[in-house]
């Protein structure tokens, strides 16, 4: 705008400076010569748009796909009443397995009979390109605090570990915790815990 302006009165005052008619006479006054001037636009609009769209479209897409995409059906888990998966459980949750469903647990009280209990949630950290990879960072996550509540167990108690942790699908989408649990049996024994870790 200042460069328009200026461009405006250099236009102006070169005008007014050729002139060489003989009809002017030095010491002529000052307001006879042209000035620019500025005018602005003295009213606003007085309208706005007073009508405001209130209809929504009345068809939605009907036709949503029906099925996840490959390789995230997995990470959702179809549950039982009773089962979380193993990522949501809390250090002193107590859990029934099932060699069949290795993800999930099915929650007991501490106070029932039951396969295990959670000693420590651990979190894994870094990359891992394989699931043997994330099997031997959880294990180490999860010795040191196993070991020491073990031994801290009235005797023939516990007879084994159970340490749950995600697969490289699972572990790139987010799922990181570790799940250090010690159990009343290994395998497909039928000892159960009774009562909760001391």
């Amino acid at each position: 705008m200042l460069v328009a302006g200026a461009a405006v009165a250099a236009v102006v005052l070169m005008a007014a400076g050729g002139d060489d008619s003989p009809d002017d006479k030095p010491g002529s006054s000052a307001s006879s010569s042209p000035s620019p001037t500025l005018s602005l636009p003295s009213e606003l609009p007085s309208k706005l748009p007073s009508e405001v769209p209130t209809k929504l479209p009345s068809q939605f897409p009907t036709e949503l796909p029906s099925e996840f995409p490959s390789g995230l059906a997995s990470l959702i888990p179809s549950l039982a009443a009773d089962e979380v998966p193993y990522y949501t459980l809390q250090a002193g949750d107590c859990f029934d397995t099932d060699a069949a469903r290795p993800g999930q647990a099915a929650k007991r009280s501490c106070r029932e009979p039951h396969d295990a209990e959670v000693a420590k949630v651990a979190e894994l950290e870094g990359d891992y390109a394989t699931d043997s990879a994330l099997n031997k960072a959880a294990s180490a996550l999860c010795e040191r605090t196993l070991d020491s509540k073990a031994e801290s167990q009235p005797e023939d108690t516990v007879r084994g570990t159970l340490v749950q942790y995600p697969d490289t699908t699972g572990y790139r989408v987010g799922i990181d915790d570790v799940a250090c649990s010690l159990a009343a049996d290994t395998g497909a024994g039928s000892r159960k815990l009774t009562q909760p870790l001391t």
